[in-house]
């Protein structure tokens, strides 16, 4: 049993789901087989995390760098992804989370981007979970597109060169309207963070573990919570500072 202190939970929660092939594999199954399977770990995250009222939670659910993956195994994820938004959208409304996403428009198949669209606009008025989807999402080219805008507004007169700060530049990324993460999950047993909220993780805690996605559900959720639960967040300080500001 995994004590959770409710006081020093995450406010936001972003997860690269790694290890769905390799689950597959070690089972003699098709890579396919392993993304449906960590549909399901999908499925359970997102109810812990409604059940602990953290409120964002965000899901690496398809890079840029993965249109390189074999054409059955892009098209199979496409597949899986429109039904899972089919499936999954009742129960969105019934907990009252609302869907977001963060990525690339252009490139997602015109099916899945009807069905994510809908999930988004009959969402849009829920507060008690903001779930976002990374779909067609890479980090370096998510600021890429934010130096453009910014570069727009100045050449339209809205802001000066001079104007740029860290903060406002965050106003022109994907995620404007949410906290950065406090905590980055990575599945599968890699050290690399692939591309992802790269702007974003600057301060967020890192947690690794050797569990495949598809196995990773509730227990082994509540041992990443536990074990950010432990450490001393500093944001630069020393832990010192941090001690008496909390006894402050």
């Amino acid at each position: 049993m995994y004590r959770i202190d409710p006081n020093k939970l995450p406010r936001h929660v972003a997860i690269i789901m790694d290890g769905n092939g390799r689950w597959a594999r070690q089972r003699l199954r098709n890579r396919v087989f392993g993304h449906e399977e960590g549909a399901n770990s999908v499925r359970e995250v997102v109810r812990c995390c409604r059940k602990l009222e953290i409120p964002y939670l965000t899901l690496y659910a398809f890079s840029k760098e993965n249109w390189q993956r074999p054409l059955t195994e892009v098209s199979a994820l496409w597949h899986l992804l429109n039904r899972f938004l089919e499936s999954e959208l009742p129960e969105m409304v019934d907990k009252e989370i609302r869907l977001r996403h963060i990525g690339d428009p252009d490139g997602i198949p015109e099916e899945v981007f009807k069905k994510l669209q809908t999930a988004v606009a009959h969402t849009a008025g829920f507060d008690k979970l903001n779930l976002s989807l990374a779909i067609n999402y890479g980090g370096r080219q998510e600021i890429v597109r934010a130096a453009r805008l910014f570069a727009i507004d100045v050449q339209e007169g809205r802001h000066q060169p001079g104007d740029l700060t860290s903060e406002l530049f965050s106003n022109y990324l994907f995620t404007a309207q949410y906290p950065d993460p406090d905590l980055i999950i990575r599945t599968g047993g890699e050290y690399r963070v692939s591309n992802f909220l790269l702007w974003q993780l600057a301060y967020a805690e890192l947690y690794t573990t050797e569990i495949l996605w598809p196995d990773f559900r509730e227990n082994q959720f509540m041992e990443a919570l536990t074990d950010y639960q432990g450490r001393e967040r500093r944001f630069g300080k020393t832990g010192d500072q941090v001690k008496r500001e909390l006894a402050n």
